[in-house]
């Protein structure tokens, strides 16, 4: 039977390709994707996943197509869980799960599986994708058919002369892309222990980092950035120069207790400078320039479009019809954001756009003020007419 494996060259996929062989009597093809991981070369772990065994390889850059077609879209949605995990990792799994299905059908593979474990979050984002878009297939799951742990998987490895890139020392798990870096494990796993900085591989510490700020400008068209301090940039590049600059002064930490999909809370890490920075900005611009309704409502949309997002729902129905609002509002956010990047703070201090909702003649308290304030006297008394009848009632029957 052959079988398609997502592989990343870590811990948990490198041992399935020998569990696969071993329980299945399966013949292997490896699936791997440039998602803009730290320095990955594609190419030595096609090498180290035939030196296990796998029939064939497919490496893949997908970091356009990851960013025009997953972050874009949460970037307008100000994609963030629980109000902080801006959904690095969680965006990715589609995406991997689409190409698992593609390359299964090219290869006629009648399985497909992947590294995850039996109360994560990705074994649903995985498979319900699969399922949406080739219910046909199988989906395999070493590690939770398994039942292994940590430690377990590691002595696995160590027994076949695996490499891996964790030790029963060093037990972290890390995933990063382009959008972020995430770690579990480890003394991670004790809520009171501060994460070291071994731990932190992008950002610098927010002691260390620079004394003196450093501003950077956005250009926003229609919600997705266009421009970084006024040149225009690639999409990949555009978030990559950001993660640069961001990363430097400490800006995307991330620790929090965060709600899994499958009912547990768990302790996570994250490092998202760019995203961090992208996010800020845009939500800021959004305020200039949607009515306070929209913004109200969006708020509501921008947090069932996380949840979704991360509970692996990118094919249910409904993610249609939030992204119909979500882009439908877009239209006019367009414009500038200036960004102050200190001590690990993305800090708004500017905006401006052509679209903008702000009138200086409205708002501003000084000679060039023409806000009709005796106009007030009658909205504040039809405002709170509800609230003075109530009154009336209440100071009757309390006599």
């Amino acid at each position: 039977m052959k079988v398609v494996l997502a592989y990343s060259g870590g811990l948990d996929t490198s041992v399935c390709i020998p569990w696969l062989q071993e329980h299945y009597g399966a013949e292997v093809i490896t699936l791997t994707l440039e998602l803009g991981q730290e320095e990955v070369d594609l190419k030595a772990i096609e090498k180290k996943a035939k030196k296990l065994g796998a029939l064939k390889t497919f490496s893949l850059d997908v970091r356009e197509e990851f960013v025009r077609e997953y972050v874009f879209p949460s970037i307008k949605a100000n994609g963030l869980y629980e109000g902080k995990y801006p959904l690095s990792t969680a965006l990715t799994r589609p995406l991997i799960a689409k190409w698992l299905v593609t390359i299964a059908e090219q290869e006629e593979a009648k399985a497909v599986a992947h590294g995850a474990t039996g109360k994560g979050n990705d074994q649903v984002r995985f498979e319900t994708t699969i399922r949406a878009l080739n219910p046909e297939l199988k989906i395999l799951a070493p590690v939770r058919e398994w039942s292994l742990t940590r430690e377990e998987e590691i002595r696995y490895a160590e027994e076949r002369g695996i490499d891996i890139p964790v030790t029963a020392k060093h037990p972290y798990s890390y995933d990063a892309n382009i959008w972020g870096k995430s770690a579990e494990g480890g003394n991670l796993e004790h809520p009171m222990c501060e994460p070291t900085e071994g731990r932190w591989g992008w950002t610098i510490a927010h002691e260390k980092a620079p004394d003196r700020a450093e501003y950077v400008e956005l250009e926003f068209e229609e919600g997705v950035p266009v421009k970084l301090n006024g040149e225009r940039y690639a999409p990949v590049e555009l978030i990559h120069e950001l993660n640069e600059i961001g990363a430097k002064h400490g800006v995307g930490r991330v620790d929090m207790m965060e709600d899994r999909l499958v009912g547990i809370k768990s302790r996570e890490t994250y490092e998202c400078p760019g995203a961090t920075i992208l996010l800020t900005a845009h939500k800021d611009l959004e305020s200039m320039v949607l009515t306070r309704e929209q913004l109200f409502f969006k708020e509501l949309v921008d947090r069932k479009w996380a949840q979704m997002v991360y509970f692996g729902q990118w094919y249910e129905p409904l993610m249609q019809d939030l992204n119909a609002f979500i882009n439908n509002s877009q239209h006019f956010v367009s414009g500038k954001v200036r960004v102050k990047l200190y001590k690990g703070q993305a800090t708004v201090v500017g905006r401006e756009s052509p679209y903008s909702l702000y009138d200086l003649a409205l708002a501003t308290y000084d000679s060039k003020d023409r806000f009709e304030h005796e106009a007030a006297e009658g909205f504040i008394k039809i405002w709170g007419l509800p609230q003075e009848i109530v009154g009336k009632r209440n100071r009757k029957f309390e006599k």
